[in-house]
């Protein structure tokens, strides 16, 4: 009995987060603590420029290279974790253990994010990039595990939105989650409660429709949203609906390193309804 919580894209995450030396929190007020500042705060300007050119491997050198500057700095801790999922994403399925090794990048997230959150507990983007973090690994976890993380991003996500109820990309996150929890049939729940002795999240179709619609409003060019948002269209039977939003898809601009990833996503799931309809195959 397995079974997907959800998938989480990371490649959109934390759009807004920016990295600057006004953000900096100085590590001390003594002359060698200010210069150790800005050397971090250049060294995460130039982490984030790397970031932007797709270069998450670079990226995640250059925000560690920060974080021995400043230790504890919350800016570099949040983008180390979600550069972590990026390079982990991006692990190809054709290197030997690669289980293993997206396993130990997701970990790594997870390690950075709870870190940031204790350091700034009252930041919305710690406790997201833990919800993505916790979803990574649930890709990869028993089906116990499973239900424990998924009980862990909800958590993690509602912590996102009490700080910034701005946050579109926590509404995403937690669309997407009601989705996976919605499709799990009764029997897996069943067994599940009897095996585990666990019960499993409830989720509703509408209420992700509704959820990364409000996605959407705070960022309408993200092309996961679109993605995610037409799959759960068409669990609800909306071939319609489902088709505007993929090709939406294909018209936006890639803006993310895996949107081309998503894109290709959108064109097979467009071939997939135009071969079967509503019937939701190996696309969704």
């Amino acid at each position: 009995m397995l079974f997907l919580l959800f998938l989480l894209l990371i490649g959109n995450g934390a759009h807004g987060l920016q990295a600057s030396a006004g953000h900096l929190a100085r590590p001390g007020n003594n002359e060698t603590a200010v210069k150790a500042g800005d050397e971090a705060a250049e060294t995460i300007a130039r982490a984030v420029v790397l970031y932007r050119e797709f270069r998450s491997r670079e990226a995640l050198t250059e925000f560690k290279k920060a974080l021995a500057l400043a230790p504890g700095h919350p800016e570099a801790l949040i983008w180390a974790a979600r550069a972590h999922v990026d390079v982990g994403d991006f692990i190809p399925e054709t290197v030997t253990g690669w289980r293993k090794k997206r396993v130990e990048q997701y970990r790594a997230a997870e390690r950075y994010a709870r870190e940031a959150a204790r350091i700034q507990p009252d930041s919305t983007w710690p406790h997201f990039f833990l919800a993505v973090a916790l979803g990574k690994l649930a890709e990869f976890s028993g089906t116990k595990k499973q239900i424990a993380l998924a009980r862990g991003v909800r958590n993690a996500v509602d912590k996102a939105l009490a700080r910034d109820p701005d946050n579109g990309f926590a509404y995403h996150v937690l669309g997407v989650l009601h989705r996976r929890l919605a499709e799990i049939n009764a029997a897996e729940r069943l067994l599940a409660l009897v095996f585990l002795q666990r019960s499993v999240p409830g989720g509703r179709l509408d209420e992700s429709a509704r959820l990364l619609k409000k996605a959407l409003q705070y960022h309408p060019d993200i092309i996961t949203h679109h993605l995610e948002l037409a799959k759960t269209y068409r669990s609800l039977g909306r071939t319609d609906l489902a088709r505007e939003h993929l090709l939406t898809v294909d018209r936006l601009p890639a803006r993310f390193s895996d949107d081309g990833i998503h894109k290709r996503n959108a064109r097979k799931m467009l071939e997939d309804i135009a071969r079967n309809g509503d019937g939701c195959h190996e696309s969704c």
